[in-house]
């Protein structure tokens, strides 16, 4: 009798050591993947930065690329399940950006930010020197495509609005000009202004990036009568649409 109470005892003391070990082994791996993925997260934002210090960034989408690693790395420990960890995580990360209009640039930061966080939330030693390689190759080649402008396109979609007399024939009248400076435009839209007293031309332009803007205008008001022009940065303005 004593016996079989001196075993059970000797059981239910091994039982809670080996959950206190499991326990404080769970804590250690949640620190590491916690500290590792809130690095990794800061080491993103920089680059970044770097790559948008000319185009401009938000302080809220550099706080998500901070914050996103740790906690689908976090995430990742706490369900110890690769498939139910990444559904997860890709709910809380994806769904904001697929609701929103947004820079296919930035939606790949998003998406190396989370395999950065998977590679945190593995906590297997071997994987951290991977995690550093990987973090190294993905980083170097955004900087080199932002340095080099590799794939930039060598002319920028436009709108253009001019301004014309009512007694002015404006068919074909531009057609040389916008031939010179542009590879392709298309006249959208035709309506009157100032009462029926002007016309105005919007058209939208692919206009050669080693053109003069200025040149350009100059040359269009020669034959507007120096009326109004506007050069728009971007194709389709006020709600002109290719169909």
């Amino acid at each position: 009798m004593f016996n079989s109470i001196t075993a059970n005892l000797g059981t239910n003391a091994a039982d809670l050591l080996s959950t206190a070990a499991t326990s404080s082994t769970s804590i250690k791996e949640m620190a590491f993947a916690l500290f590792l993925g809130v690095l990794m997260g800061f080491l993103i934002s920089l680059v970044y930065i770097f790559t948008h210090k000319k185009s401009g960034y938000s302080q809220s989408y550099v706080m998500t690329l901070l914050v996103l690693p740790p906690i689908v790395a976090i995430v990742l420990v706490m369900i110890n399940s690769m498939a139910s960890a990444l559904s997860l995580a890709g709910v809380f990360t994806l769904c904001r950006y697929r609701t929103i209009p947004g820079d296919p640039k930035d939606i790949t930061y998003v998406f190396f930010a989370m395999a950065v966080g998977v590679i945190c939330g593995i906590n297997n030693t071997e994987h951290v020197l991977f995690l550093f390689i990987f973090f190294a190759v993905i980083a170097a080649v955004l900087i080199l495509v932002e340095v080099l402008s590799y794939g930039k396109c060598k002319t920028s979609s436009m709108t253009l609005k001019i301004t014309i007399p009512e007694n002015l024939n404006y068919v074909g009248l531009f057609d040389s000009v916008l031939s010179n400076y542009t590879t392709s435009y298309k006249l959208r839209r035709v309506k009157t202004t100032n009462f029926g007293s002007l016309f105005e031309l919007v058209y939208s332009i692919e206009m050669k990036n080693d053109m003069s803007q200025k040149q350009f205008i100059d040359e269009i008001r020669n034959m507007n009568g120096n009326l109004t022009v506007i050069l728009t940065l971007y194709k389709y303005d006020d709600k002109i649409y290719e169909q």
